[in-house]
């Protein structure tokens, strides 16, 4: 059944409960298309309002201006570096500014909805997503899935870290950085994933394993409690960086001045899916399910297909774990609960230019320090 076919049948569900009185309004029903009522609907509220979607994340800034270019709506990007938790957070607090949607971790989305903070909505090609990738009533829907890795700056780095442990090296102090605060799916899967190469596979001590392991990093001085991004990884803050491997990627394609290795490393090999929902306070409802049916149309999966990612989710015959929701969710609460008294440290955002200190100890060249 094609998209279009799926939404009409939706769409006139009802028709058959009209009284036989109502010719002429069941045959104006049956005629109309549901998708064009869905986005007369949508171009009728004008706008919609995202959260979370920085541009070069999994392409989203083409998505967002092709969908502009051809609904005519307007789309209000709000805090693009946004965590999972802050997103679920502004659809909890229901203020002006809201978001219609969110772009979160699974175990963040399982959650939001136990809370009431999403709404169902089933796009017309909901029979094409995974069971395991999509919440049984609509309330979410995976997106798009990728595995960490070393996102590593080889300018400054002359020595690749292989496996997680090789990042407690001396070579690597003041190096090694997370993409993203400690309340983001990316950096609660980062502990995690290091954490589950420390308890050799066991998923049950991965969490806790975890924050020790990012205590000990932090305690030899290797950990660098700042938020990295793609800037922190050119400059030298963080030129060590474990991330998403399709961001990485999208990196090193596009920060052609800069030599990126990314590396996969041998254990801990953790997968993760990405969930996008409407929230239940949405202010402009039917341009967030317009939005949501472009997201997994044909033309935007394709255009999906082209955005860097690592060739096969699978390497040297050793699959990803992709952790089991609930093994997701009992993580992210260890992890974001124990940070702060098992790690010690919290994670600042800086701006680049208050950055005057050494660029990594890896690196044969030094900037002068700006204090202690």
């Amino acid at each position: 059944m094609s998209r279009r076919d799926a939404l009409k049948a939706a769409g006139l569900a009802g028709a058959a409960a009209l009284s036989t009185g109502a010719v002429s309004v069941c045959a104006a029903a049956a005629s109309a298309d549901p998708m064009e009522e869905l986005i007369a609907a949508a171009k009728a509220e004008g706008q919609l309002t995202v959260m979370g979607l920085p541009r070069d994340w999994c392409g989203y800034g083409v998505v967002m201006d092709r969908f502009k270019a051809r609904y005519g709506l307007a789309i209000n990007e709000l805090r693009p570096g946004a965590s999972s938790a802050d997103q679920i957070e502004a659809i909890r607090r229901g203020k002006a500014g809201a978001p219609d949607v969110v772009d979160v971790g699974m175990p963040f989305a399982s959650s939001a909805r136990k809370d009431g903070l999403l709404q169902p909505y089933k796009v017309s090609t909901w029979d094409t997503i995974p069971e395991a990738a999509k919440d049984a009533q609509g309330y979410w829907h995976g997106g798009y899935c990728g595995v960490l890795a070393f996102e590593v700056n080889a300018d400054l780095v002359t020595r690749m870290p292989r496996d997680w442990a090789d990042l407690a090296a001396p070579q690597y102090r003041n190096s090694v950085g997370l993409a993203g605060n400690i309340s983001s799916n990316q950096a609660i899967q980062g502990v995690y994933a290091a954490g589950l190469s420390a308890a050799k596979g066991n998923v049950e001590d991965a969490a806790d394993q975890g924050l020790k392991f990012f205590a000990n990093l932090n305690e030899k001085g290797n950990f660098v409690p700042i938020i990295g991004d793609a800037n922190s990884l050119v400059d030298g803050r963080t030129p060590i960086l474990i991330r998403w491997d399709y961001l990485a990627l999208g990196d090193r394609d596009r920060l052609a001045g800069t030599r990126i290795e990314v590396i996969r490393p041998r254990t801990g090999i953790v997968a993760g899916v990405y969930a996008r929902a409407i929230s239940a306070h949405a202010p402009h409802p039917n341009a967030a399910r317009l939005w949501m049916e472009y997201l997994y149309s044909d033309e935007t999966q394709f255009a999906a297909l082209k955005a860097p990612r690592q060739p096969n989710l699978k390497r040297d015959d050793v699959a990803p774990v992709f952790p089991t929701l609930k093994d997701q969710e009992k993580a992210r609460d260890i992890i974001t609960n124990g940070w702060d008294d098992i790690v010690g440290v919290r994670m600042q955002c800086l701006p680049s230019e208050e950055y005057l200190g050494p660029m990594s100890s890896n690196s044969s060249t030094t900037r002068q320090s700006a204090g202690s």
